[in-house]
């Protein structure tokens, strides 16, 4: 059985995509399940988390599987996560800013470099979580064309719901040109303060921009809360950070997670 693959994606940056890949990789992993994480960023922000060893700037890795100037396979590049059961394709250095340069003025088939990529590790995994850097660029586009969903994290705020309209349209686009099958399996609001007016106004927008396109926000949200960028920080799981609040945290991604896998069956 191959694995389940998801594009986590926003085209503005701070809103805790690399966080809530990494927590929802640990959610996963908790539950027995083989997990690969892409970095798919060139700020390699989940690498320094997510990975078990440093990686070394001149160390190969995503950059070098995507490179037509380079040979390596997906595979020569993996490396061991912090957690028995996860994997890691990373990023670290300036190379995969290049490479998505590179990828700009490249020929057919530029878009689909991630999805062949991946065709030779998927059996290896249970489920496959791609962040995808804080654009729509080349290099989120490749993730797209090689996801079967797309997981958008969003924040509660008030440019969260105009930019949305802006990433369905790239997902469309994608859909109709490399990845036909392509689903939005859900969306994530993270950093929630239910507390403000603002956030739950703009939670409500957000609500009612994604039931205009027939998509699901995750509910509850994820609430703003200092221990989950610690927890992530210190490469840790919820669940091992020592607190009831912090392990409630872990459980919440749980839901999302089952929520999400659920939507593509």
């Amino acid at each position: 059985m191959t694995a389940q693959i998801f594009a986590l994606c926003n085209q503005k940056g701070g809103v805790g995509k690399s966080t809530t890949t990494f927590h929802l990789a640990r959610a996963a992993v908790l539950r027995g399940q083989r997990v690969l994480v892409v970095d798919n960023d060139p700020q390699g922000n989940l690498t320094q988390v997510a990975a078990a060893d440093p990686v070394s700037e001149d160390q190969a890795g995503l950059a070098d599987v995507l490179s037509a100037r380079a040979p390596e396979k997906l595979r020569d590049v993996i490396v061991a996560g912090v957690w028995p059961g996860l994997d890691v394709v990373p990023t670290s250095g300036i190379a995969l800013g290049y490479v998505r340069d590179e990828l700009v003025i490249a020929g057919a088939g530029r878009e689909g470099r991630i999805r062949e990529a991946l065709e030779d590790v998927s059996e290896d995994y249970d489920l496959i979580l791609i962040d995808c850097a804080p654009s729509l660029d080349q290099l989120t586009i490749n993730g797209l064309t090689a996801a079967h969903g797309v997981i958008v994290v969003t924040h509660s705020r008030l440019w969260s719901a105009n930019g949305l309209a802006q990433l369905l349209q790239t997902i469309t686009s994608v859909r109709e040109h490399y990845n036909a099958t392509l689903r939005v399996a859900g969306i994530i609001v993270n950093q929630h303060e239910d507390s403000t007016v603002g956030g739950r106004h703009w939670l409500d927008e957000l609500h009612q921009a994604a039931a205009a396109h027939g998509l699901i926000v995750l509910s509850p949200p994820i609430p703003k809360r200092v221990a989950i960028a610690d927890a992530a920080e210190a490469a840790r799981g919820l669940d091992e950070w020592g607190t009831s609040e912090a392990t409630a945290l872990g459980d919440l991604y749980a839901e999302h997670l089952t929520a999400i896998e659920g939507a593509m069956k």
